[in-house]
This record gives C-alpha cells, structure tokens and sequence, in this order.
C-alpha cells in the first residue's frame, strides 16, 4: 500500500534493515529498528543475529563476518527484544520493503513465531511519489534529501528509511 505523506504523520512507524549472510531470506545476521512517533524519531537499536549458517557471501557488501555473529543470539532468541521494539506500531517500513518483508516473514516461519501483523511500507515508493525520484535506490534519495548514509550498516539505513520517511511529512526538499 502507498500512504500518502500526509497519512503517516499520526502514524507509529518502526523503519527496519536487514542484513543477510547469503541469498536465503532465513539468513538475517543484523538488523537496525528506528521508532517514529509523533513525527520524531525516539528510539533505535542494533541488533547481530546468528544465523543457522555459518556460510557467508555478502560480507563484501556489510562487513559482518561469522565471526561477528557467532556468540549473538538467533532470531527466534532475539524476537522478544524485536517484539517489545515494534509493539503499538502501526506500520513497518523499509527501502525496497519486499526484501525485509520477506527476511522476515521467513525468519518468523523457520522460528515458528507468528508473524506480526503490521504491513510494510516502502520508501522506495514512497519517494517516487512523493518528489518524483530516480533513481530511487537508497543512496540516490539520501543523497536528493541530505541525509547522511554509511549503506549497508543496519543501522544506517534504518535510519535513513525513517528520515525519508519524515521527509515526506514534512514534504522537505533542499
């Protein structure tokens, strides 16, 4: 679903990024959480997660080895903490939202938890319409926006999702 930017200002909106070790979606070895509420950023966190397997291939691109995440606890161990970060929110949102959706969602089937029930929103799409953005990938609309971005550290880009995000209330432009 595309919100308008006027829809999301009374919203609670957690902004999520993933990382994954390699192509599986059950893969997640980080994740960063920024809570938005009442048009304010009021909390974020980090996590490493240990995924199932110790195969890593994206290293290139994040950084994070097995090294990193062996002694962090698995998803299904850090879903009471992700939990309790995401409860009262009315959406998750995340850049290209289909492939946290699905890290996810297939991160919560292998652990047997239930999936919560917030949908995503995308700031891909969200940045098209609300200034007519493309390239759209992460980087493009920070750089459109002034938003600084160390990419592909979780925490960065969830952070840079959530100031897209607050952007497109505000309809800010530089």
């Amino acid at each position: 679903m595309i919100y308008r930017p006027a829809e999301l200002r009374k919203k609670t909106i957690v902004a999520i990024d993933f990382e994954t070790a390699n192509r599986n979606p059950d893969s997640a070895c980080a994740v960063g959480l920024v809570r938005i509420e009442n048009g304010q950023i009021v909390k974020s966190d980090t996590f490493l997660i240990r995924p199932e397997s110790s195969h890593f291939v994206f290293t290139y691109i994040h950084g994070i080895e097995w090294k990193d995440v062996s002694s962090s606890p698995s998803f299904g161990e850090l879903w009471p903490r992700f939990l309790s970060f995401i409860e009262g929110a009315d959406l998750l949102a995340a850049h290209s939202s289909v492939f946290d959706e699905r890290v996810l969602k297939v991160c919560c089937k292998k652990n047997n938890i239930i999936r919560p029930k917030q949908s995503f929103i995308c700031t891909v799409k969200l940045a098209r319409k609300t200034w007519k953005l493309f390239p759209t990938k992460l980087p493009d609309v920070c750089e459109f926006l002034d938003i600084e971005l160390k990419h592909h550290d979780p925490m960065s880009d969830a952070n840079a999702c959530a100031e897209i995000i607050l952007a497109a209330q505000k309809k800010r432009h530089r």
